[in-house]
């Protein structure tokens, strides 16, 4: 009480007494801090019992006024209250200090002091070797005890630290601590001179204002052996040699390894119990990876452990998720945004068991998926192998390899989660790496082990388990949608690029058989099926009709010989389903126009993502195409294949999943893309298929399956309104699965339909 009363009528007389010059009052209010140490018997009373907190705001408010004056005056130099400050090394005291709190709370104090000293004032203070010297020191104080009383304080300082490294990125180089202490030349420039520290009674500051050197530090450390304080002697003092200027970093040794007390610091508080703490912790870590400096990313990748505690964290975050989840409830959670966890079980009434585990490890994973989207580019390559290597290959790998059913489902619904979730480039690439490997070479029938992982997910979109084969088909979804040429060359490209599905015909020959009805050579096969007798010749262009139908050719938009008008291909798919297994003309909105729309806002989409492929215009040359070799689709067309012949006997979703895939794919704008999944009229080689003819294969079924069904295209008509909710539900219909899949392969032809019609005019389009 006494105390205080003290300080209240100091403040009284501070007051009412005429104002001194700044400088004088500076060094009052530092001196009244060393006397209190030289005076005082209570090393006990906390500091807030003391006047030191008073004097300690009284000199930042008086550098912050010094500071205004001068600028004002434009006169652009440091003033004499901060040259005192540099010149005396209150910093270095004021570490000390903090380092034994003494008296209890002064720990609190000098971190608050420092973030106010470099949050108010303007000028760069950090290059002094008298500032970075202290931060420094006092930056390996913080996140020593989690859950301590100065944690606040503590993240508020590291915290504007990042701040001033953000402004000027140069300056981490300041905090990167080589281990071999191999310093800066002797020969650097000087802040402080030995002439200014020794055999002058005075220093002149810069605007030739004298100032008397002052025996603070040796008045402290006496008072700091009177209150038996650890004796620092490096804290109080500093030998002439050490206040040279740090040399630029070009002359540092930056392969020498180092450490980066900062990011340990920051890492240490990331554990903090106070969620606020966490995420404050969590923000001056993306600061820091972003900086530019090359020596501060290989320091933070190689001396730090913020690779090990990224991924260390997200295992463990995953290991506690319950062994089985509703692939629902892990796709449709949300609040999953890193630093805006405010989850409440209790008040969650839509809660369901492992939420909250999910939502944190969600959170996390969004975490790491943003730092590294942040960071410098040699770090986040590092950051996102890291994550590969420890979580992806080390955690979730047995998971997805298992073999029970529910485990997969489970891994594969969090993947998938994943995949979507994910945005930064360099983790999206080690993420597509895993799943896919790295292979580039065109696949052979028994590449199955050069990449267990990637073989295994494929087998799943075929899996006896609907629940798996459609979560994985949603994952490769989602996957093709990420802007990763790996992805597409991995899966498809590789095994195109030769076009040895092709049938082989010099362009002479070619010419030569038209035929007179107008069909092509190559359609004779077609032709000759009954499923195309119902097209007229007028919709069969010949090949030379289609040439000289065709836009101008021009090095932008070359000829491709040997495709046919955009309207042929269009009715070939429209017409591909018989008249009487059609239903869409007797339900409003659901014809062929409705997904022109969506075809061209897609088609923009994927051109967006590919843009910087740099893609061919036009087809490889077959004159420079292997077409010896044998031709195989690759391990995911097969079994898209595969799942699109069975679309009569499949489960509806199942086939709104496989034709959901395969229109993803046809939208890319890759010529052997285009030729290969949406030309009907391409020369087939023998024993090859194509999308067209396996769906040519599934109609030949359907028609001969009609005939077997009495009322068909009533029944159609009503299990269509069904699915659209036109009808209400009735007793369950014969062939229902039949039918079903009739709708979607209907459905599905006019999609393909859109998307070829799409694509001719944007490659026709200048």
């Amino acid at each position: 009480m006494f105390s205080k009363f003290t300080s209240i009528l100091q403040h009284a007389v501070e007051a009412l007494a005429p104002s001194l010059p700044l400088q004088e009052d500076f060094v009052y209010h530092w001196k009244a801090i060393t006397h209190y140490y030289i005076e005082t018997s209570d090393d006990k009373a906390p500091v807030t019992d003391t006047n030191i907190p008073s004097h300690l705001e009284q000199m930042l408010d008086i550098l912050v006024q010094e500071e205004n004056e001068r600028e004002s005056g434009e006169t652009g130099e440091t003033g004499p209250c901060m040259e005192y400050l540099l010149h005396h090394k209150i910093l270095e005291t004021l570490y000390t200090l903090g380092k034994a709190d003494c008296p209890p709370g002064m720990k609190q104090q000098v971190l608050s002091f420092y973030t106010k000293l470099l949050g108010r004032i303007r000028q760069p203070l950090l290059p002094h070797i008298n500032v970075h010297r202290p931060v420094q020191k006092l930056i390996r104080l913080c996140g020593e005890v989690l859950a301590t009383p100065t944690e606040n304080e503590e993240i508020h300082f590291l915290c504007i630290v990042c701040a001033k490294l953000k402004e000027d990125p140069y300056l981490v180089n300041f905090f990167l601590e080589n281990k071999l202490k191999s310093l800066a030349s002797k020969g650097a420039a000087s802040l402080i001179t030995e002439d200014m520290l020794k055999g002058q009674d005075s220093v002149v500051t810069d605007t030739g204002q004298s100032v008397q050197p002052e025996e603070t530090s040796s008045e402290v450390e006496q008072a700091a052996r009177e209150n038996d304080l650890p004796q620092q002697s490096d804290d109080l003092s500093t030998s002439l040699d050490e206040l040279n200027v740090l040399s630029p970093p070009e002359v540092l040794d930056v392969h020498a390894q180092g450490d980066y007390n900062l990011v340990n610091s920051l890492l240490s508080l990331t554990k903090s119990p106070d969620g606020r703490i966490a995420v404050k912790a969590c923000e001056g870590l993306m600061l820091l990876v972003s900086l530019p400096e090359p020596a501060a990313a290989k320091c933070l990748t190689q001396s730090t452990c913020l690779c090990e505690l990224l991924t260390d964290r997200l295992a463990s975050l995953y290991k506690a998720l319950p062994q089985s989840m509703d692939p629902l409830d892990i796709e449709t959670v949300e609040g999953v945004n890193w630093g805006l966890d405010s989850y409440s079980h209790k008040e969650d009434a839509s809660a369901f068991p492992g939420k909250r585990a999910l939502i944190s490890f969600l959170s996390w994973f969004d975490y790491c998926d943003q730092l590294i989207k942040e960071a410098q580019k040699t770090t986040a390559v590092a950051l996102a192998r890291s994550v590969r290597e420890r979580f992806f290959v080390g955690v979730m790998e047995p998971q997805l390899m298992q073999t029970s059913e529910i485990g997969i489902l489970t891994s594969t619904a969090l993947l998938h989660r994943i995949v979507r979730q994910v945005t930064s480039d360099a983790l999206v690439h080690e993420i597509v790496c895993f799943i896919l490997g790295e292979q580039r070479e065109p696949e052979k029938l028994t590449d199955i082990n050069r990449h267990p992982l990637r073989h295994r997910l494929i087998e799943h979109c075929d899996h006896i388990s609907d629940e798996i084969s459609i979560m994985t088909l949603r994952m490769f979804e989602h996957l093709l949608q990420k802007p990763d040429e790996h992805i597409l060359c991995n899966l498809v490209l590789r095994n195109l690029e030769e076009r040895n599905y092709t049938e082989y015909k010099p362009p002479c020959q070619e010419d030569k058989d038209v035929v007179e009805n107008g069909q092509i050579a190559g359609a004779v096969d077609l032709e000759e099926d009954p499923l195309f007798t119902d097209l007229s010749p007028d919709t069969m262009l010949s090949n030379q009709e289609w040439l000289t139908a065709s836009p101008p050719a021009s090095p932008e938009h070359p000829k491709n010989d040997g495709k046919t008008e955009v309207h042929k291909i269009v009715n070939s798919f429209l017409c591909l389903v018989p008249d009487e297994a059609k239903s869409s003309y007797h339900v409003e909105g659901t014809g062929y126009d409705t997904y022109l729309r969506d075809a061209h806002r897609q088609f923009r989409d994927y051109c967006a993502i590919c843009l910087r492929w740099e893609w061919p215009g036009s087809p490889k040359p077959l004159e420079k195409c292997n077409l010896e070799a044998t031709f195989f689709e690759g391990h995911f067309l097969k079994v898209l294949f595969e799942r699109m012949g069975r679309i009569l006997d499949q489960p509806y979703d199942v086939n709104l999943q496989v034709t959901s895939v395969l229109s993803k794919l046809s939208l890319f704008p890759h010529p052997h893309i285009h030729e290969y999944l949406l030309d009907p009229y391409v020369n087939l080689a023998s024993g090859c298929r194509s999308l067209f003819s396996v769906i040519v294969r599934v109609v030949g079924d359907l028609m001969v399956r009609i005939q077997r069904i009495p009322d068909f295209t009533p029944k159609l008509l009503l299990v269509r309104k069904r699915l659209l909710g036109l009808e209400p539900e009735g007793p369950i219909v014969d062939h229902m699965t039949l039918l079903e899949g009739v709708i979607v392969l209907e459905e599905f032809c006019k999609e393909l339909a859109a998307i070829a019609f799409v694509k001719y005019h944007a490659s026709s389009t200048p």
